[in-house]
């Protein structure tokens, strides 16, 4: 369990919540640059608040268990036992994660678990591709960070508003575009890039379930890019929470892979 230690307005729907505390060294460190935690946010009406005893609610109150909610780490503060996450504020008013961030105070606690993750930019890679959406774009942002200053590459990001686009430190090799429009102008535009395939490409590509599939089925069909030189998987899935979403990995519908 942390606590808030600092909401920043990123950009009009970006906003960043710093939690930190002695707790912080018992999550599982992680140094993938798509690293995630998992949030644990009371739904609202159950006027819970953390500590949760988990145990006791799956036997008596099921209904009211928090709700899981994962979110990239944007950046660890580890002499201060912090992390950012960056939340995307939406107009959804069934959402859970947003609305939370939204009303984020200073010193309020929160329960989360984790880290996760698979993926950093490889210091040997010749050439690198990162793609995705606003949902993506910390991760994207904590790998630029992440990668040598000779790296070369593009890093190719969709928001549906320019003006959430932010400043991003990248090597001066790698060229970062904006897309701003919709998943099917990504998709155009990733079609139109001029990438070179090479053992020394890596690709990180992650966005919206339907829109991945689209992304998978042209760099690895058309494009002929290795699949095991692309990380590849959905963040989210149009028209699904994400209790529906996680379920759905399991099935085919939620399947990347052919």
């Amino acid at each position: 369990m942390l606590s808030v230690r600092a909401v920043t307005q990123i950009s009009p729907r970006l906003l960043r919540v710093t939690v930190g505390g002695e707790q912080f060294s018992t999550l599982r460190r992680s140094q993938d640059t798509d690293a995630y935690v998992k949030l644990l946010l009371p739904r609202p009406g159950s006027d819970l608040t953390p500590p949760y005893d988990l145990d006791a609610l799956r036997e008596n109150s099921p209904e009211l268990l928090p709700a899981l909610r994962t979110y990239t780490v944007r950046r660890w503060h580890d002499a201060e036992q912090s992390l950012d996450i960056d939340v995307v504020l939406h107009d959804d008013a069934d959402g859970i994660a947003a609305p939370w961030a939204a009303r984020a105070r200073v010193g309020e606690t929160i329960a989360l678990k984790g880290a996760g993750g698979g993926y950093a930019p490889r210091p040997d890679a010749t050439d690198h591709l990162l793609i995705g959406d606003h949902a993506t774009l910390p991760a994207i942002a904590a790998s630029l960070e992440a990668m040598p200053e000779d790296a070369r590459g593009h890093a190719i990001i969709q928001l549906e508003h320019g003006e959430d686009r932010i400043d991003l430190s990248h090597p001066r090799g790698i060229e970062v575009q904006w897309v701003i429009g919709t998943g099917a102008e990504l998709l155009k535009a990733v079609q139109a890039l001029p990438v070179t395939v090479s053992p020394g490409l890596q690709v990180f590509c992650h966005a919206e379930r339907g829109l991945t599939k689209q992304l998978r089925a042209h760099l690895v069909t058309e494009r002929g890019i290795e699949r095991g030189q692309i990380s590849i998987s959905a963040y989210w899935a149009q028209g699904r929470v994400e209790d529906e979403f996680q379920a759905e990995k399991r099935q085919p519908i939620g399947q990347i892979d052919d």
